[in-house]
């Protein structure tokens, strides 16, 4: 009976290990160059004030990616297709047409922070883009779904980088704790301005697309259920593990010195008088690994969105032949990213912020289209939505929309 026990104890452990990657590999990626940027932004100009939002986005974040890796399990069918199934092909449009360009100014920014982390180690980024740019096409054109998944789970793991960075800026923990469990507000524009921020940097409408078709492409279903969600909950605690730290470290240094930043980069450099070169250095290395992990899966996700929508074969499983337009969008992606990030004294500052501008103003819509789908019986039948799921979804719905008509109002009214 123990013999028995301990093989169901092993197999389980297998299943998972086989399962694993979906959740926690869109969850990381949440954390990319522009992620970073926003967590040591507001963690420079607010403190530990804003650290209670990540308590409440775990939550927000699990589920919401839980819903999309279960419609992909249930359906066998990624997002963009279902959409264009259920509400018509002029309403997917408008919706893929944003998330494309959404998707496309953010895999810029990608780049962006691949420059900018090397330009910290010396090299210009007329030698670190191109590189950077021929690692991401060769990984998913020549590599194969094992080999892909083995990158990204690794590259995953270098976030510890932050938690180190988090303990060698000795915070005041025990501010840090009360921060994070007893909630404050302002109404501000610029409170409101980081409150949308740091949602829509961690739970992105990209995300939503990507982890259902990586779902499907996969081939996980229903049976897998269990340890998926295992994968997508692990993934959401550790995502929001990783921006607690950012916000942390740059808090205990930045913030008590009175240095305001606009960027990753620049918190980087901060870093070094106020935490050592050490501390400096593994924050510019978490920003490389972040920016390249991020830039191979937004084209991924825009990929697999616009193959959907118009029916074409898509899949990092399936050869060049096979899916040539899935891999020909992905490329373009890339390529396209990396030239203009190339350009001599060219500015990212406006294109970055268009680009989460439309991904925080998109969050609410994409939502609303996976809580239509996920609650409806003829599509999903028994694995519908519970109570539970649905007042976390669209409470997060309604938070972000209220927010986001609050940070009008503070914009009308004059507030600073």
């Amino acid at each position: 009976m123990l013999e028995r026990i301990r093989n169901s104890r092993a197999n389980k452990i297998w299943i998972f290990l086989a399962v694993l990657g979906p959740g926690i590999i869109t969850a990381m990626a949440d954390n990319d160059g522009p992620g970073i940027a926003t967590y040591s932004v507001v963690g420079a100009r607010y403190g530990y004030k804003l650290l209670w939002m990540l308590l409440l986005i775990t939550f927000s974040l699990a589920v919401t990616q839980e819903m999309g890796a279960r419609i992909g399990m249930v359906t066998g069918k990624g997002l963009g297709g279902l959409i264009r199934e259920k509400f018509g092909l002029k309403l997917s449009f408008l919706a893929m047409s944003a998330v494309l360009v959404a998707n496309l100014g953010t895999t810029i920014a990608e780049f962006a922070g691949v420059a900018a982390a090397m330009e910290i180690f010396g090299v210009h980024k007329w030698i670190s883009v191109p590189i950077a740019a021929l690692l991401v096409v060769f990984l998913i054109n020549k590599a194969d779904y094992r080999k892909v998944r083995t990158v990204f789970l690794f590259s995953a793991i270098i976030y510890i980088v932050y938690v180190i960075s988090g303990f060698l800026a000795h915070p005041d923990w025990t501010q840090a704790a009360r921060s994070t469990f007893i909630p404050s507000f302002e109404f501000s524009r610029g409170y409101l301005v980081a409150f949308i921020a740091v949602v829509g940097t961690t739970i992105t409408p990209w995300g939503q697309f990507f982890i259902q078709s990586y779902v499907v492409d996969k081939h996980l279903d229903i049976e897998h259920l269990n340890y998926e969600r295992a994968d997508v909950f692990f993934g959401a605690f550790v995502t929001d593990f990783i921006a607690f730290f950012i916000m942390v470290a740059c808090a205990a240094t930045l913030f008590v010195a009175g240095q305001h930043i606009a960027s990753a980069e620049q918190a980087a450099v901060a870093l070094v008088p106020l935490a050592g070169r050490f501390a400096s250095g593994l924050f510019a290395i978490g920003l490389l690994n972040a920016s390249i992990l991020a830039a191979s899966i937004l084209p991924l996700s825009s990929a697999y969105a616009t193959a959907e929508a118009f029916g074409w074969e898509a899949g990092i499983d399936r050869s060049f032949t096979e899916a040539r337009n899935f891999y020909i969008l992905y490329s373009f992606f890339i390529i396209v990213s990396a030239l203009i990030v190339m350009i001599p004294r060219v500015t990212l500052i406006s294109i970055i912020f268009i680009s989460q501008t439309i991904n925080g103003i998109l969050l609410p819509v994409i939502l609303i289209y996976v809580l239509k789908i996920i609650n409806d019986e003829e599509i999903m039948g028994d694995y519908v939505n519970g109570p539970v799921f649905n007042t976390i979804a669209w409470g997060t719905v309604g938070f972000i929309i209220a927010v986001t008509v609050a940070l009008l109002a503070a914009t009308l009214l004059g507030f600073a």
